[in-house]
């Protein structure tokens, strides 16, 4: 912090003590001959600076605190550093001052210089949270608040679970709300991989979170992450596919599990509330196999490249439906006809009877698509027939847009439900060997 500098006493004359002007050789008061008698001394003002006192020494005025008489000058620009001070005399030293605090100069009285400012100084990087706003997906005008909501017209804007896709080389997914839940509580995973002999594994996992349990779509995207990443760990280090998918879904059943694992206090304020539940689908592709795994009601159709050949489903529903039929007690479409007939016997969560990991190898003797999805779409196509009419001729070359074409018919359909799909061409194609 700077000071204001103060004006050095004026020297008198010895004889009379009048005033004096600098280079006087007489008292212009008395006469008296100055040249005759040494100059007095300078004062040494005592300055404070911060906190401390500061005295500076009488010496030479080219190294004194407070020079020779006159006006200081103008103090010099902020930017640069301050001039050097003059070496001081071998008679008195004065104290060390730091040099941005206090600059002595041989015409002027003491001066406190700022310290030396650089020419321009950082500016903070901007929160990459506020650099974009929201635009309301309505009304193209409003800015959405922290809240999901326009600002301009009221609109609750999407989730970002709402709609999404992905495509990683020759496998794509596709997964929406539907036109009456509220959010999407179905996940997904898709990926690639290499086999130990350098031949293409393909990836997909489908997952459908139960309504009626607490969290449902954390629980979903839980089991979709964990039994991702242990199939595309696995595969690579030479395990069977089939193995790898049964281990999956178990690794898939404790990521869920651990969901439910929460404070005793949380119970008590939620008591009657179910733990984190939901049903899990999944295909491994390789260039002649392919394993389907499952537990719940979710389920893999397989549709042959010659259409003229007959599709299938590749997998048994754990639902109340299916037992009905392999009891025999029912037929199948007077069980599906039955308010009970979605009610699922199998799931993944703290609160399932027991984990039952349903595993199935297959050895197709043509080319086809894999068709991996939740009941929100085969809803609308349950038949295999169906649903390889719902399929575009062109699915195995561009897998998301034959996704999206199926989301799109369980969407036209009624879209009552969440809708996730997951297409994969059979055999897996060489270029879809890397790593996920």
């Amino acid at each position: 912090m700077s000071q204001i500098p103060r004006q050095a006493a004026l020297p008198t004359c010895p004889s009379c003590t009048e005033p004096l002007d600098a280079g006087d050789r007489f008292c212009g008061a008395c006469g008296y001959d100055l040249s005759a008698v040494p100059p007095r001394p300078d004062d040494t003002p005592t300055l404070t600076m911060s906190g401390a006192e500061v005295s500076a020494a009488p010496g030479a005025q080219a190294s004194a605190a407070h020079g020779a008489d006159g006006p200081p000058p103008p103090p010099p620009p902020p930017a640069g550093p301050p001039p050097a001070a003059a070496p001081p005399t071998a008679a008195a030293a004065p104290p060390t001052v730091p040099a941005a605090s206090m600059s002595p100069d041989p015409a002027a009285g003491v001066r406190f210089d700022r310290p030396a400012e650089p020419e321009e100084y950082p500016l903070q990087a901007p929160d990459p949270r506020l650099a974009v706003a929201k635009v309301c997906v309505a009304c193209r005008a409003g800015r959405v608040d922290d809240d999901g909501y326009c600002e301009n017209c009221g609109h609750a804007q999407p989730r970002e679970r709402d709609h999404m896709e992905q495509e990683t080389g020759p496998v794509a997914a596709v997964s929406d709300r539907g036109l009456r839940h509220h959010r999407n509580e179905d996940s997904f995973t898709v990926g690639h991989t290499a086999l130990p002999d350098g031949g293409p594994a393909l990836v997909a996992i489908v997952c459908d979170g139960v309504s009626s349990a607490t969290r449902p779509d954390d629980a979903s995207y839980a089991a979709a992450q964990a039994a991702g990443r242990a199939l595309l760990a696995a595969l690579p280090t030479g395990a069977h596919p089939q193995q790898a998918m049964h281990e999956a879904i178990v690794a898939a059943s404790h990521a869920v599990n651990a969901l439910a694992e929460e404070p005793a206090t949380a119970r008590e304020h939620a008591p009657h509330q179910n733990a984190p539940a939901c049903t899990l689908v999944g295909a491994i592709v390789t260039a002649g196999l392919l394993v389907v795994g499952w537990v719940g009601d979710s389920r893999v159709y397989w549709v042959p490249a010659d259409r003229s050949s007959p599709p299938a489903r590749l997998t048994e529903d754990d639902s109340w439906a299916a037992q009905m039929v392999s009891a025999g007690l029912m037929n199948e479409a007077e069980a599906y006809a039955d308010e009970r007939a979605h009610a699922i016997t199998g799931w993944l969560g703290a609160d399932a009877y027991e984990l039952e990991p349903h595993t199935a190898a297959f050895k197709p003797d043509r080319p086809g698509v894999v068709i991996v999805c939740t009941d929100g779409l085969w809803n609308y196509a349950e038949g295999a027939e169906e649903m390889a009419e719902a399929l575009p001729l062109d699915a195995a070359a561009r897998p998301l847009h034959a996704a999206r074409v199926l989301v799109g018919h369980a969407l036209d359909g009624g879209g009552h439900d969440n809708v996730t799909v997951a297409l994969v061409p059979f055999p897996a194609p060489a270029q879809g060997a890397g790593s996920a």
